[in-house]
């Protein structure tokens, strides 16, 4: 059987066991799993790995337990504000959109934009142009405001919590895909709704290709998740594939070394999921909790939020030593 397999991320979060309440977290279990599964089927029925990044962020996307799509973080002006990406590792094409309304999935305009459009990157009112003219799904703005994130909103502007950089609670998610199909190609895929309280036309790392998300086949996808600011900076996506390439370092520790490069200077909640050419996938995060997963073919699904959950099924197996037997 051909090799095929998926790793998803719905964000990283300085979170503890105590400040999560049982049924937010089978939410957030509940949603990892579909997200996978929409993933996963268009890989196991020979679908390409940019169609199934697309569909397990799409899932995501619709799912008001994370920052992507409805259930996005709300701008200053208590609007919703989109960034999303998504690269080939084929082609090394990229779609990516920052600062939009109204598109129901982000991630599929940055698609739409990779396969139809001769730039890299739209944003505002000309993304949403675009996405009018390929007739791709609008919806108004009321569908993506949930109460939990308007709450939230309205928490912070009574706190008058309007210093730069500050946010409040789990409201810098970031979901994310990783996959490689059936032919051997990469592709990775990210969506946020970014900050609580951010400054109207503010982006992320998520649109910023090598930022917060890179795919090449040559060596691996990578997707990235928290603080957008300090991640577009050490431009982690991409030091993943470097140490990779260049440094000859294993998938896991590459993926540990990018979140942890430069820590002085770059503080702040980072996370990432990585995929390599044989389907290996590393997870790796700062915060203690990441909503993440993996599904690889013949495989069971792994799901999974804290850190210290069970051992990663992505990472290649590791060998036992072999123990000589005593004579008798």
């Amino acid at each position: 059987m051909k090799k095929f397999a998926i790793a998803i991320h719905g964000g990283a979060e300085s979170v503890k066991p105590s400040e999560l309440d049982k049924e937010k977290e089978e939410k957030y279990r509940e949603g990892l799993a579909a997200a996978l599964k929409a993933g996963y089927e268009v890989l196991e029925k020979g679908g390409t790995a940019l169609d199934a990044v697309e569909a397990a962020v799409m899932s995501m996307e619709e799912n008001p337990a994370f920052n992507a799509g409805r259930g996005s973080s709300l701008t200053q002006r208590g609007e919703v504000e989109f960034d999303s990406a998504i690269m080939d590792g084929k082609t090394l094409r990229a779609g990516a959109v920052g600062a939009i309304r109204y598109v129901k999935h982000p991630i599929s305009l940055a698609k739409v934009i990779l396969q139809k459009c001769d730039h890299a990157l739209l944003v505002g009112s000309g993304a949403e142009e675009f996405a009018l003219r390929q007739k791709l799904e609008l919806m108004d703005p009321e569908y993506f405001v949930t109460p939990e994130k308007d709450k939230a909103w309205r928490d912070k502007q009574q706190k008058g919590l309007k210093k730069k950089h500050e946010m409040v609670g789990s409201m810098a998610d970031t979901v994310g895909a990783v996959a490689l199909d059936m032919d051997g190609n990469l592709a990775a895929a990210t969506s946020t709704g970014g900050l609580t309280d951010k400054m109207k036309g503010r982006v992320g790392d998520s649109p910023v290709i090598g930022g917060g998300t890179f795919a090449n086949n040559e060596v691996c996808a990578v997707s990235c998740t928290g603080e957008g600011e300090v991640i577009m900076r050490g431009v982690l996506a991409h030091e993943v594939y470097a140490m990779l390439k260049y440094g000859r370092e294993s998938l896991q520790a590459a993926a540990e070394k990018a979140v942890h490069l430069h820590d002085d200077l770059l503080q702040g909640d980072k996370g990432l999921i990585a995929m390599d050419t044989e389907g290996n996938a590393a997870f790796a995060f700062n915060t203690g909790f990441m909503k993440r997963g993996f599904w690889q073919a013949e495989g069971e699904p792994f799901v999974a939020l804290w850190e210290d959950e069970k051992e990663n099924p992505a990472a290649p197996a590791k060998k036992k030593k072999k123990t000589a037997k005593a004579k008798k």
